[in-house]
């Protein structure tokens, strides 16, 4: 769906207008105010300015808009300004243009690759179309602290005695290599292997630092 196809929905939430942003004084404890350090208007980012935007423009093409300094906030010079921007609504701002809620209650190493939805805020230096809190699916992908090395390590030293497979949370399949003595070695080497090419990770689902 295009910018244009989107102009109807926008229109019906007025606080959509522009760069969403929110009617009540919340964002004041973001924004210099009396006493504090005095910033250039022009230099000043969301929450402390809202711009006219419009969805008539084409996707991907820069525009210059009006943007104004809110009430109550202190700065040096004109309180309006312009400012040039991408047309595009904020979900399609790029990875590095906004920050996202990463879980850790997924599993990382399953294949296929899992995702998961999310919430996502946009930088507040980056000004888009439409809400600047948006669900994103993202890649699972998350760590816990354990290392590669040190597994491997103990795979190939302590392995015999299932030490590799505690440090890694596998405590069944660890008593079951104590007890063993590794399946007379087998199961020494087998676990080796696995966690050399990556396809034995820890328990919890988290990748390897």
């Amino acid at each position: 769906m295009d910018i244009h196809s989107k102009e109807s929905k926008l229109k019906e939430d007025s606080s959509d207008k522009g760069v969403n942003f929110s009617s009540n004084d919340d964002y004041l404890k973001n924004c210099p105010l009396v006493d504090q350090e005095v910033s250039d208007c022009a230099s000043l980012n969301y929450p402390c300015i809202t711009c006219d935007r419009s969805v008539d423009c084409v996707y991907g093409g820069l525009y210059n808009y009006t943007c104004f300094v809110k009430p109550k906030i202190v700065c040096n010079g004109s309180k309006s300004f312009n400012r040039t921007a991408m047309c595009r609504f904020c979900y399609q701002t790029d990875k590095w243009e906004h920050r996202c809620d990463h879980k850790a209650n997924c599993n990382s190493l399953a294949s296929p690759t899992k995702f998961y939805l999310t919430n996502c805020t946009v930088s507040d230096d980056v000004l888009c179309l439409g809400k600047r809190r948006f669900l994103k699916k993202i890649k699972c992908s998350w760590t816990a602290g354990t290392r590669w090395g040190t597994a491997l390590i103990l795979a190939l030293t302590l392995g015999g005695f299932g030490a590799d497979r505690f440090y890694l949370g596998h405590w069944q399949e660890g008593i079951g290599k104590l007890f063993s003595f590794g399946g007379l070695g087998v199961w020494t080497l087998v676990d080796a292997l696995l966690i050399g090419i990556h396809h034995l990770g820890p328990a919890d689902g988290s990748l390897y630092i």
